[in-house]
C-alpha cells in the first residue's frame, strides 16, 4: 500500500513538533500535506538515510546534491517556508541531544530507522568539499578553497552571470534594470567611493574574471594590478585584458593578498574577497592592506555581514555553505568588520547597506541558470549545478528576510596632517 508520504509526515510532525509546511510525495507516488503548497518530493528511501546519519541542514543538502531531493512549486517560497523549522535551527549537539530526551522524537527516529531501509550511511556527494575542524586559513589551504568554487569551468560562469563577469551585489536603480546595467553601475559606484582617475594606480583584491580593473582601466585611464587564487579566473581575466588592448594598464597575477609586495597604491578594492579571509586572519588582512596604501589612499572593502548574535561563541560556518560553496569561508557582523578596520590605522568614512540590492541579483543568477539548465550541468555535472541553484536561491531569500546583509565600508588611510582627501559632502562621491 503506497503510504509512505503519510508517514513521513507524520514523523516529521513529531520531529519538528508542528506539521511541516510543505506538502511531501514520496517514492511509492503517496502524497500528503496541506493543498496547493510547494511540495518536498522524496526521491528514494537514501534522502531518509542521509537524515538519519547527518540530522539538520548538511543531511539535507546532501540528499537535494545526490538529486534523492526536490521540489515543486516555487523554490523561493519552499526554502522560506523551511527556513524556520530547517535552517535556522542549525545542528547544535545540545539542541539535539535536548530533543532526543522527548519519547515522541526518539519513537520518530525509530520510525524514520524502520522506513530507511539498509542502515549503512551513503556515501557523500563527490561535489563535497573535506572541510577541516578549524579553519586556519593557510595560504595553501585558502588556494584550495578557491580552486574549489571558482574553477568550475569559465563557461558555467558565463550562463550564470552573463556577458559582465561579475560576482559580486549589482547595484539596481530599480528591479527592471539589466543585470548587465546593474553591474556597471556597482563598478561605477566602486571606482567614485575611491575616486579613481587618470593615473592612479588600483590593486583589485580578489579580481576575479577582471572586469573591475578592466571598468578602471579602459573607462578612467587608472592603471591595475589584479590579484587572484584561481588560476581559470586568472587565464580569463588576461584574455579579456588583452583583448580590450589593455595589457599596458593591466596585470593579473595568481598571487595571495599577503605576497603583494610593490605598494603604495592610491586606491584599494576588495570587492566580494574578505568574506575568504577568516575572522582569526582578518587584521592580518587589514593591516596588509593598510601597508599597501599611500597616505590618503582608500580602501572599497565590499563584503556580506551576518547578523550578531547575543553570544559569539555558538557561532559555526554554515554546514552546507562550508561543505559545498565556499570551503573556510567566514562571515562577521559589519560592526566587527569596521572595529577591525580602524585598529589596523584606517579611518572608516563610510558604511553603505545594499542588502535589498544582492537578493535582486541573485534572482538573476538563479534565473539564467534555469533557463540553461541542460548546458550548465554538462558543463559542471548535474550536482554541482544543483549545489549552485539551491545556494543562490537560499541566499536570496536570506537577504531579503534580513538574515544577511552586504556592506561597501569606504576607509582612509588618512596622513598625520589628519587631511582624508575627502568631499565634504561624501555622499557625492567627487
Amino acid at each position: 500500500m503506497a503510504d509512505a508520504a503519510q508517514r513521513l509526515q507524520g514523523l516529521f510532525t513529531q520531529l519538528l513538533g508542528a506539521p511541516p509546511p510543505v506538502r511531501v510525495r514520496a517514492w511509492d507516488g503517496s502524497q500528503a500535506g496541506p493543498p496547493g503548497a510547494p511540495t518536498l518530493v522524496v526521491r528514494n528511501r537514501r534522502a531518509l538515510r542521509r537524515l538519519l546519519w547527518k540530522p539538520g541542514e548538511l543531511g539535507l543538502a546532501r540528499a537535494w546534491v545526490a538529486g534523492d531531493l526536490d521540489i515543486e512549486g516555487d523554490l523561493y517560497t519552499t526554502l522560506d517556508l523551511l527556513a524556520g523549522d530547517i535552517w535556522e535551527r542549525g545542528e547544535d549537539a545540545r539542541t539535539l541531544a535536548q530533543a532526543l530526551r522527548d519519547p515522541e522524537v526518539r519513537s520518530a527516529i525509530r520510525g524514520l530507522v524502520r522506513l530507511a531501509g539498509t542502515p549503512l550511511p551513503p556515501a557523500p556527494p563527490p561535489e563535497e568539499a573535506r572541510s577541516p575542524r578549524r579553519h586556519l586559513h593557510t595560504k595553501r589551504s585558502d588556494r584550495r578553497a578557491i580552486s574549489h568554487h571558482y574553477d568550475v569551468g569559465n563557461d558555467f560562469y558565463e550562463i550564470v552571470l552573463g556577458p559582465s563577469m561579475v560576482y559580486s551585489c549589482a547595484y539596481w536603480d530599480s528591479p527592471d534594470s539589466t543585470l548587465e546595467q546593474a553591474q556597471h553601475d556597482k563598478l561605477e559606484l566602486v571606482r567614485r567611493k575611491l575616486g579613481l582617475s587618470p593615473g592612479q594606480r588600483l590593486l583589485d583584491v580578489g579580481c576575479g574574471w577582471g572586469s573591475m580593473a578592466i571598468h578602471a582601466a579602459r573607462e578612467h585611464g587608472v592603471s591595475v594590478v589584479g590579484v587572484t587564487l584561481s588560476q581559470e579566473q586568472a587565464a580569463y581575466a588576461r584574455k579579456r585584458v588583452a583583448e580590450e588592448g589593455l595589457t599596458d594598464r593591466i596585470e593579473i597575477r595568481v598571487q595571495d593578498y599577503r605576497d603583494v609586495r610593490d605598494g603604495p597604491y592610491d586606491a584599494i578594492s576588495s570587492i566580494g574577497m574578505a568574506e575568504h579571509v577568516g575572522a582569526d586572519r582578518y587584521l592580518e588582512y587589514a593591516d596588509g592592506l593598510y601597508d599597501l596604501l599611500k597616505p590618503g589612499g582608500r580602501l572599497l572593502n565590499h563584503q556580506i555581514a551576518r547578523r550578531p548574535q547575543r553570544d559569539e561563541t555558538t557561532y559555526e560556518v554554515d554546514a552546507f555553505i562550508d561543505s559545498y560553496v565556499f570551503p573556510g569561508g567566514e562571515l562577521q557582523p559589519v560592526g566587527v568588520t569596521v572595529s577591525l578596520l580602524e585598529r589596523a590605522g584606517f579611518e572608516v568614512r563610510d558604511v553603505e547597506s545594499i542588502r535589498e540590492h544582492y537578493a535582486l541579483t541573485l534572482r538573476q543568477w538563479v534565473t539564467r541558470l534555469e533557463a540553461d539548465w541542460k548546458r550548465a550541468a554538462q558543463l559542471t555535472g548535474p550536482g554541482r549545478a544543483r549545489v549552485w541553484r539551491l545556494y543562490m536561491a537560499a541566499c536570496a531569500v536570506a537577504f531579503e528576510r534580513n538574515r544577511i546583509g552586504v556592506n561597501q565600508v569606504l576607509a582612509v588611510r588618512a596622513p598625520e596632517s589628519g587631511e582624508s582627501g575627502m568631499p565634504l559632502r561624501a555622499r557625492t562621491w567627487n
